[in-house]
């Protein structure tokens, strides 16, 4: 039996433990718990047909990666893991500018087109009342229209990724807390060595997120992968039920969602050139608060309960990478996928495990290939 290790324990390094261990493979899941890992910072917005982002291979990777996730909840459902913390909640699309109430119905009809087209995490969208988007989320504000997407989803990326990492565990994979190293011999990959433990191997998944270039310097390989911070503002509204309040979406680079029984979670920085800076500071709280309170003025006497502050790993053109390391047959790269990693985290772990397997991956990888870095090079 061949064995494999999975070198990052986040939402995408646990998925792709689970899935080996799902098919029968020896698995070793080494996990250091960084702080700052984006799995258990992110907000889990998954509803990728209301995105306007029009990134090349985004729709290709999200549409499977939705349609995938209730299968997943079943699968560890069967194996007695439940409480994955992926529930459907609906979203809010509202404008809040007469220039945002214009575009309203165009990006009505664009949602409702994707819907008709397979695109799942829609169902049939409604446009409500000003009053009606105030019915279903109580703190919010005056705005000019707004649309009800009711199939849109959220996930808790911790109990995701801890739900996944049980079931990996159940079905035999050995779960090491540590920080992995690649040990080399010849230009390939034999083995990993995790404190004072060598543990040879046949193959290896990386996904360790932001710190991906630290891990693969041993093999003189380096991806257009940097850290992008974000700070991640929750909120307690003691008064409120908030288990069924819908995700809130105004066309911004900020969001809005929320989980029970009384958590809103408002978010995110943005920040490039961040480094490892782990610091929660003055300028990112006064950057949420200003926009959330101005949308939602309801939220301005609940309690602030916690500031988590995660780093995305982001690539440097908006698409993850997942596959093959050139000259390095036998590891296996699924990273960067930036403000998306708890949407596409679960299936591209599905992916990466099938490539670690030796079998053809579920969907076209070329636009996520390593080897486009060296393409675009050569056309630059």
């Amino acid at each position: 039996m061949s064995r494999v290790a999975v070198i990052g324990g986040g939402i995408v390094g646990a998925s792709a433990a689970f899935h080996l261990a799902e098919a029968g493979i020896e698995t070793v899941l080494v996990d250091n718990a960084a702080a700052g890992r984006a799995t258990s910072a992110g907000a889990g917005i998954v509803a990728p047909g209301t995105s306007m982002r029009n990134t090349p291979g985004f729709a290709q990777l999200s549409q499977p990666a939705v349609h995938y996730y209730p299968q997943l909840v079943e699968k560890l459902s069967a194996l007695g893991v439940d409480n994955a913390g992926y529930e459907v909640c609906g979203k809010l699309v509202v404008a809040d500018t007469p220039e945002k109430a214009e575009q309203l119905p165009g990006n009505t009809e664009i949602f409702r087109q994707r819907y008709r087209d397979g695109m799942p995490n829609i169902g049939e969208i409604e446009a409500i009342t000003p009053a009606q988007a105030q019915e279903l989320l109580p703190t919010l504000g005056e705005v000019l229209g707004a649309i009800f997407v009711p199939a849109a989803a959220r996930v808790d990326g911790t109990k995701m990724r801890a739900a996944m990492t049980a079931g990996a565990e159940r079905l035999g994979a050995r779960i090491i807390i540590g920080d992995a190293t690649l040990i080399v011999d010849n230009g390939e990959v034999k083995a990993i060595a995790v404190a004072d433990e060598i543990i040879a191997i046949d193959s290896v998944v990386i996904a360790a997120g932001a710190w991906i270039n630290q891990l693969m310097t041993p093999l003189h390989y380096q991806l257009p992968i940097a850290p992008q911070k974000g700070q991640i503002l929750h909120i307690e509204m003691p008064e409120q039920e908030t288990t069924n309040w819908p995700i809130l979406d105004w066309n911004s680079s900020q969001y809005q969602l929320c989980f029970g029984p009384n958590r809103v979670v408002c978010g995110a920085t943005r920040e490039f050139d961040s480094g490892y800076d782990l610091r929660v500071t003055p300028a990112g709280m006064k950057h949420i608060l200003d926009e959330q309170l101005r949308l939602c003025p309801g939220l301005a006497n609940g309690t602030i309960a916690e500031v988590r502050v995660g780093l995305r790993p982001y690539s440097a053109d908006e698409r993850p990478f997942i596959g093959r390391v050139p000259n390095h047959q036998n590891v296996v790269v699924c990273d960067g996928h930036g403000p998306s990693g708890l949407m596409l985290g679960p299936y591209s772990g599905l992916l990466a495990a099938e490539l670690a397997r030796g079998e053809a991956p579920s969907i076209d990888l070329s636009l996520y290939a390593l080897e486009r870095v060296a393409r675009e090079n050569m056309h630059a």
